[in-house]
């Protein structure tokens, strides 16, 4: 329990970091108020950002997989899509699930105000609520979860209809002939996914050598290849110089030696170019706390800022912008305030692409280690020789395990291939318990499935796998 009963603690924004802060400070005694502009709790990730694009994956891979049967013997008709049908299954979704945690909110006796909070000092907050009207509420503590938004390239800022950010994109307004997506990222290849399954010849345009620069490149080389026949185009090392409305839709004009078509006009262009923190909170500068020159909040291993009343959590104090990482540092954070000797010293943090396939990885990645000159080995399981994978006739994915040459702990885990992220979080285990590609290797895994392809590349560790044969070199 809290060690400090009847702490007043308030939390600005109600996302995943938020509600869960604001849940596990109610659970330990504290008068909570937490606020935010929604009706309920559940902040971009479940308003507009994971959530929903999740939704709409899940019909992309049943529309492909539908188009996959041909090669099993079994054709479907021409799949019709009811665009406003398909928006309010998705609608569905959200607001159950919103729903789920304004109730969460009222059982815990959660205050939940329905607003903006601005800083008066470091302890009082001018609430401004969505309803109208405002008033100056006093804590003992504040925790900023305000979240971030997306980032927009300044030089190609269009006030267009036809152009669409995540949340826009997310909302479905038509099925458009043709989308450029700028951006090779997660979100981009997400949404560009959905787009181009429903119908839409999408082009994707990056301006480095290769899509998901932050992933290692043999976990993405499976996607890339699957999306070169789902997409029109992909163009690497390719820059967008301008953007010019017309009456037919967006003229583009790239930038880059392989471009075919310097210019080309599409129905809407989808930006996604990563994220910014929504650090430009009222009244901050009445406090402090301090803004790094990325616009994130500084903190410490408990989350607190320079202001020792003052916490913050998720997007807005750090990468990575991750909402399963908010929320551990919700709950961190409020242990904290409650007077537990705790810090945020995570061993590995998972990152998951919900494309198809998707790709996952947590740990130390090979990128890094080549980053950072430190010596490796890394055993990697093909799908192909997974009985599992053949059977979902999906052979094309990888798992692989970064190992300690010399101690032989598992430091990093890469897994491409369908169903990537739920196997992932094994890995995520297996570097905290700091455990050795033999536990891994001597774990009995079920037969067949997926998750048997950790358990065979800590045997290619050893030069044992079962189903390969890939003598460990000496």
């Amino acid at each position: 329990m809290s060690n400090t009963p009847n702490l007043r603690v308030a939390v600005i924004g109600g996302g995943p970091g938020g509600y869960a802060a604001a849940f596990l400070a109610a659970d330990l005694g504290m008068k909570v108020t937490m606020i935010d502009p929604e009706v309920n709790p559940g902040g971009v990730c479940l308003y507009r950002g994971c959530i929903p694009s999740k939704a709409l994956l899940h019909v992309a891979k049943l529309l492909e997989e539908a188009q996959q049967a041909k090669n099993w013997g079994v054709e479907f008709g021409e799949p019709k899509v009811d665009l406003n049908k398909l928006r309010s299954w998705k609608e569905s979704v959200v607001k159950k699930l919103t729903g789920g945690l304004g109730q969460l909110s009222k059982q815990r006796s959660v205050q939940f105000v329905s607003g903006k909070a601005g800083f008066v000092n470091s302890t009082t907050l001018k609430v401004t609520k969505t309803g109208g009207g405002e008033e100056n509420l006093t804590f003992d503590r504040i925790i900023i979860a305000t979240g971030s938004r997306p980032s927009v390239v300044p030089s190609l800022k269009l006030d267009s209809a036809r152009m669409m950010d995540s949340t826009s994109a997310l909302d479905l307004p038509d099925i458009p002939k043709s989308l450029l997506v700028i951006g090779g990222g997660y979100i981009g290849l997400e949404l560009g996914s959905v787009y181009a399954t429903l119908g839409t010849k999408v082009t994707c345009v990056e301006m480095l050598s290769g899509l998901l620069p932050g992933a290692d490149r043999d976990l993405v080389l499976p996607l890339h290849k699957r999306l070169e026949k789902l997409f029109t185009s992909i163009l690497l090392n390719t820059t967008v110089k301008s953007l010019k409305e017309e009456k037919n839709g967006i003229r583009v004009v790239f930038d880059g030696a392989d471009v075919k078509e310097k210019e080309q006009v599409f129905d809407r262009v989808l930006m996604s170019v990563g994220r910014r923190p929504n650090s430009e909170i009222p009244g901050l500068d009445k406090t402090q706390v301090k803004v790094n020159a990325k616009g994130f909040l500084e903190i410490n291993g408990q989350r607190q800022t320079a202001d020792p009343s003052i916490y913050a959590i998720g997007d807005v104090a750090g990468e990575p912008m991750l909402a399963h990482k908010a929320m551990h540092e919700g709950r961190t954070a409020v242990e904290a305030i409650a007077g537990h000797k705790v810090a945020f010293e995570p061993n590995a943090i998972p990152a998951v692409v919900f494309t198809d396939p998707e790709i996952a990885w947590a740990g130390l990645t090979e990128t890094q280690a080549k980053e950072q000159g430190r010596a490796i080995s890394v055993a990697k399981f093909p799908w192909a020789a997974s009985g599992r994978a053949i059977t979902l006739d999906r052979p094309e994915g990888l798992t692989k395990l970064l190992v300690d040459p010399k101690t032989e702990r598992v430091l990093g885990v890469g897994i491409v291939g369908p169903g990537a992220g739920e196997l992932i979080a094994e890995g995520v285990l297996a570097i905290e318990m700091c455990a050795l590609a033999a536990d891994v290797g001597m774990t009995i895994h079920p037969h067949p499935t997926l998750s048997e392809t950790m358990m065979e590349s800590a045997e290619v560790f050893y030069g044992q796998a079962t189903d390969i044969y890939r003598p460990k070199k000496a």
